[in-house]
């Protein structure tokens, strides 16, 4: 009987031990080898084959920051790195470099295709039910197309395979598989994402939204709308990309308000900067202006180091768990600390330079001349600058030593409601709204469209605009009237709650100078999160000036003193639009 290819991934569902013997998701005969009337019986089986294709997911963890942000202007090698990823800084990648191989994205994007095929068989055999088949095949297309933007962000033109082969190296045969480009792959992704069947998270009560050992884990599922989003965003329609956004944003808009409903994915406060809620994540001091009294609890910080409670559930929109209680293991330890890690890479030069350029606001920075983010960002851990990210759950916060050192736990910071608002922005402002696209950068909907007395009726709102550009953030305070406390009155902008001032914008040219300061932005608030190098591209592509991207990556060598002529030469490279890895293995 034919083996099943999914078979490599059944052991790393089983290697996900907080998971499946908790709910004995699978049951496993002993025998070296499975065989499909073996493996997809049942609902719990179907389970069982999500949960190995998250699973081995996981192992590209390490690869997937890599290559998004070493290989643009912010994070920068140590000298304990190898050449291998000095090539990745400096854009001198050879064919042999193990970091740039297309081979571990489409190892699982093969057995994504044949977890779907054998979907599709239980469903004709009825074996899933519809929403069961629904769910399921939709979330496992949704990976797969994420992995291929991934995959056309990197290498450009690739192989667009969905069939289910009997081996990885048979994506190689061109004559079958012909390489698309960037922009054709796109069109195939938007085409497949919105044939999908569920298009929404697993609800509440099926056998994958669970909680397993303190984790909850709709969390861990990829985000249909938000691929939908992004995928549009990179094709060029930006009000089909601003209208998933939107469905995403609008997540808690349901039922009976209350801090859920206000704050998730809408950058809502629950409290003051002076005195903050458990939900916040305001930059903030104990005394105004006093640098040294940065807050370290209730904080920016917080978002990193925080258990999936309500603070975590608001900010979050995708994050995968390394915990030392279960496989792979965490690889953002080796790649950032110097304690217990081989501490491989480190934020740029230019990257600290950019955080120490810009102004807090009076209120509490009282003017102090770097955003407090950067503290929080990355620190100094004997004298070498550190990305601290990926590290609170391993360093203590007050003495950068292990809180355990067998206990590596992390998180995979895949996507949260900043980049969410940002995407959002960017897509507003290219369809001209640029005061709505400047209110999320900067001070919120209220502080774009303020009113000047206390009657908010025709202000802190976009109304008069259609969808979906159509905000109503009207606060009227308890005094006010009439009285309003609409959806969006709790929104602060992404500066705001960051505690540094305004861009300011001149009117002769709106348009690029929003969007680059929301590239900016995604920097300084979504740094080392993954999102670097795409966000680059996508611009630089977009208005078709490889000065964007080769620019910043020419500082970015320059002052991490590599040769004058090695930055010359990445430069040059980029401005040729030669922005690509080999595709090789």
């Amino acid at each position: 009987m034919r083996k099943f290819l999914i078979k490599n991934v059944l052991v790393a569902a089983m290697a996900v031990t907080g998971l499946v013997s908790c709910k004995k998701l699978l049951d496993v005969e002993p025998k070296d080898q499975l065989d499909v009337s073996q493996m997809y019986r049942n609902v719990y089986d179907a389970d069982a084959a999500i949960i190995g294709i998250y699973g081995k997911f996981q192992t590209l963890a390490e690869r997937y920051i890599l290559l998004n942000e070493l290989r643009a202007d912010m994070l920068d090698y140590t000298a304990n790195a190898d050449e291998y990823l000095r090539q990745l800084s400096t854009h001198t990648v050879t064919k042999d470099n193990p970091y740039a191989s297309p081979k571990p994205f489409y190892e699982l994007i093969i057995n994504c295709n044949d977890v779907l095929k054998h979907f599709n068989i239980m469903r004709q055999e009825n074996k899933l039910k519809e929403a069961e088949y629904n769910q399921r095949y939709s979330d496992v297309a949704s990976m797969r197309s994420f992995l291929y933007l991934q995959l056309g962000i990197h290498y450009g033109k690739v192989p667009y395979v969905t069939d289910a082969l009997e081996t990885v190296d048979d994506v190689k045969n061109e004559s079958k598989f012909p390489k698309l480009e960037f922009d054709v792959l796109l069109d195939s992704l938007i085409k497949t994402m919105e044939a999908i069947p569920f298009k929404d998270q697993y609800p509440s009560g099926t056998t994958l939204n669970i909680s397993v050992d303190g984790y909850q884990t709709n969390k861990f599922y990829i985000n249909k709308k938000i691929v939908l989003g992004d995928l549009y965003l990179w094709k060029g329609n930006y009000r089909k990309a601003a209208e998933y956004f939107r469905q995403v944003m609008e997540t808690a808009t349901t039922g009976t308000p209350g801090s859920q409903y206000y704050m998730q994915y809408k950058l809502g406060w629950s409290g003051s900067r002076t005195s903050p809620g458990s939900d916040d994540h305001f930059v903030r001091y104990t005394r105004m202006g006093d640098a040294s009294t940065l807050a370290w609890t209730n904080s920016w910080v917080t978002m990193f180091e925080r258990a999936q409670d309500n603070g975590f559930n608001y900010e979050w929109i995708w994050v995968i768990p390394f915990d030392n209680k279960f496989k792979p293991e965490n690889p953002f330890v080796k790649l950032f600390s110097p304690v217990g890690g081989s501490y491989l890479v480190k934020p740029s030069q230019e990257a600290m330079d950019l955080f120490n350029s810009q102004t807090q606001l009076a209120v509490q920075g009282n003017g102090l001349p770097y955003d407090a983010r950067g503290n929080y960002t990355w620190r100094h851990i004997g004298n070498q600058p550190v990305v601290m990210k990926y590290l609170y759950n391993y360093l203590d916060k007050n003495t950068s030593a292990p809180v355990n050192i067998l206990q590596k736990n992390s998180k995979w910071f895949l996507f949260r409601q900043t980049q969410l608002l940002l995407h959002f922005a960017e897509a507003a402002n290219r369809e001209g709204r640029y005061l709505l696209a400047s209110a999320f950068v900067n001070n919120g909907l209220s502080g774009a469209y303020p009113a000047p007395g206390s009657d908010v009726t025709n202000y802190h709102n976009t109304l008069w605009d259609s969808y979906p550009y159509n905000f109503d953030a009207r606060n009227s305070g308890s005094s006010g009237v009439p009285y309003y406390r609409s959806d969006w009155y709790r929104h602060q902008g992404i500066r705001a709650r960051a505690n540094v001032v305004n861009n300011t914008y001149s009117a002769s040219d709106s348009l690029v100078q929003i969007e680059n300061s929301i590239v900016t932005e995604l920097g300084l608030e979504n740094g080392y999160e993954g999102t670097r190098w795409p966000d680059l591209l996508r611009i630089a592509l977009r208005r078709n000036e490889p000065s964007f991207i080769a620019n910043k990556v020419y500082n970015k060598l320059i002052k991490s003193g590599a040769s004058a002529g090695l930055a010359e030469a990445a430069k040059q490279k980029l401005l040729s639009k030669d922005y690509y890895l080999p595709f090789n293995w």
